[in-house]
């Protein structure tokens, strides 16, 4: 038995390289929980929960994460063995209902653990990894259309994304497609031109939105309509020759099967924090995969802590038809990780070292946590 002697829970801000403009908000930095267990053998694992813009996009915040963390979570993971992830994170299911952010970021951190402590990578204690290095789309979130052409031609001429994701919803809706429009125009063939209406739409937007995006050569839309209206995501699923995607509204496996039952998707966006962990996240990919509904690797833009355990999940499901979206490090101003991900030939490639195979970096760690006492000039 390994028993685990402390859980520490910590904010970090970090800075993102421009304002990321969403239809619910605009993200000028990005507030990551960083959970760090500690157990008696010696071996220490770390998690992140991560979530978008405070309150405005789900119902738990950088803040609540690590108060559940803190309050209701980790008095109970002192009592569990952390050799036996799968029991210790039945015994908080039992006693804490929700908070999936949470539960994600501390089932991270106990994987982690496990895979240093036996030697192996976190994908092979998910069952298997069948690839190595993962498609990243990039989204593109300025809402400046020259400055959106841009930065997607940067892209492609760097080989870094080749799979462009357009945030729309916050406009009128012949502006947004107009705008989206004119971006696929210039990438032409050479890009996949996908659109996040995250819920702005309600079903009769929705139907116009949709036959003008299909005109204007868009593969795939994702979250038209509120999450709540599942109904009515069935409804626009089955008029659409454009794709529909799952994200909001899918909250892990319950949530995922009654999505497949409906038809009221044919891509899932497949996300661990809010499907409540990496095991969570694999039993929705597996309902997916089972109806025939195609897979994509979503992401909360976290930093690499969150990013690379998505990717060891990721790298073990047998169909992934769409990419995944692991580009949350990109997006922000500074690393904390002493080793960057590796991010190349429009692909992340994904660790082969014990456990999550990365290390923090602790001196940009320390400076950017939000707790710290001492302020301090810190140069690169």
């Amino acid at each position: 038995m390994a028993q685990i002697e402390e859980i520490e829970t910590f904010l970090v801000d970090l800075p993102t390289i421009r304002p990321h403009v969403l239809s619910m908000a605009t993200m000028h930095r990005q507030t990551i929980v960083v959970v760090r267990i500690r157990c008696s053998d010696g071996v220490v694992g770390i998690g992140e929960g991560t979530t978008i813009g405070g309150l405005s996009y789900g119902d738990e915040s950088p803040e609540g994460i690590k108060l559940a963390i803190d309050t209701y979570i980790a008095p109970l993971l002192r009592t569990c063995d952390a050799l036996q992830v799968a029991s210790a994170m039945a015994a908080v299911d039992r006693f804490v209902v929700g908070n999936h952010f949470a539960k994600s970021a501390v089932e991270t951190a106990l994987l982690d653990a496990l895979g240093k402590r036996v030697g192996l990578p976190v994908s092979e204690l998910l069952g298997g990894r069948l690839r190595d290095e993962l498609p990243v789309a990039w989204t593109l979130a300025s809402g400046d259309t020259g400055k959106d052409i841009d930065e997607a031609e940067q892209m492609l001429s760097s080989r870094r994304h080749n799979i462009f994701k357009l945030k729309i919803g916050k406009r009128a809706i012949v502006a947004d497609v107009a705008h989206v429009a004119a971006i696929k125009k210039a990438l032409g063939d050479r890009a996949s031109v996908r659109v996040d209406v995250n819920q702005a739409w309600d079903e009769a937007s929705a139907s116009r939105g949709l036959a003008m995006l299909e005109d204007a050569g868009v593969d795939l839309v994702e979250q038209p309509i509120a999450r709540s209206n599942r109904a009515g995501l069935a409804r626009i699923a089955v008029r659409s020759t454009v794709p529909i995607m799952a994200d909001e509204t899918l909250h892990g496996p319950e949530d995922a099967f009654d999505i497949a039952c409906r038809g009221a998707a044919e891509v899932f966006a497949v996300k661990i924090a809010p499907s409540g962990g990496l095991r969570a996240a694999g039993r929705v990919a597996a309902i997916a995969d089972a109806a025939g509904i195609g897979l994509y690797g979503g992401t909360m833009l976290e930093a690499g802590i969150g990013t690379i355990a998505s990717a060891h999940l990721f790298a073990t499901f047998p169909r992934l038809a769409w990419g995944t979206e692991l580009f949350g490090p990109l997006l922000l101003t500074e690393e904390i990780l002493v080793e960057p991900l590796s991010y190349g030939d429009f692909a992340l490639k994904v660790p082969h070292k014990p456990g999550l195979g990365i290390e923090l970096d602790e001196d940009r760690v320390a400076f950017f946590r939000r707790d710290r006492v001492v302020t301090r000039t810190y140069s690169a």
